[in-house]
């Protein structure tokens, strides 16, 4: 990847509108695209139903899968929420980055430490062999597919 990484607005949007539907729960899914920018969002349930915790089921991960062959599209990104805490990668976000090349968005409307507000109520990272890198959001305004 790079320093940046390039989503629909409208896609960002349907992220922080299920984030604020589930305030209780780490609401979660799957983001697809292709051509370096990402276009298509499939919601997902988090089968944990935690507030700092979340899973996707197998037999939904693959019906998301299969929807995004039939969408042609890969798979580009992982979105989560974190409703009791700030939008960094918790150490379980960083064990947990299996899928090598996806961008990992967290959405939070809790403030940092020192009582700072969150830089950014949605925020993308890079996250490889335990290393995590923040990227830049670079907003585009093409339509995408909700699945």
């Amino acid at each position: 990847m790079g320093e940046f990484v390039r989503i629909v607005q409208s896609v960002l949007d349907e992220i922080s509108a299920q984030a604020a539907r589930y305030p209780q729960i780490e609401c979660c899914g799957l983001l697809g695209g292709r051509d370096g920018m990402i276009t298509s969002i499939y919601p997902a349930a988090n089968v944990l139903a935690s507030g700092n915790a979340y899973e996707i089921a197998p037999k939904d991960l693959f019906r998301i899968m299969r929807q995004m062959r039939t969408d042609d599209v890969k798979l580009m990104g992982i979105y989560h929420s974190h409703p009791t805490g700030d939008n960094s990668p918790s150490p379980t976000d960083i064990a947990r980055a299996f899928y090598l090349g996806a961008i990992h968005f967290i959405a939070s409307p809790i403030t940092c430490p020192g009582g700072r507000p969150p830089t950014s109520a949605l925020r993308a990272f890079e996250i490889r062999e335990g290393m995590v890198t923040e990227l830049r959001i670079e907003l585009m305004t093409v339509a995408h597919h909700i699945t």
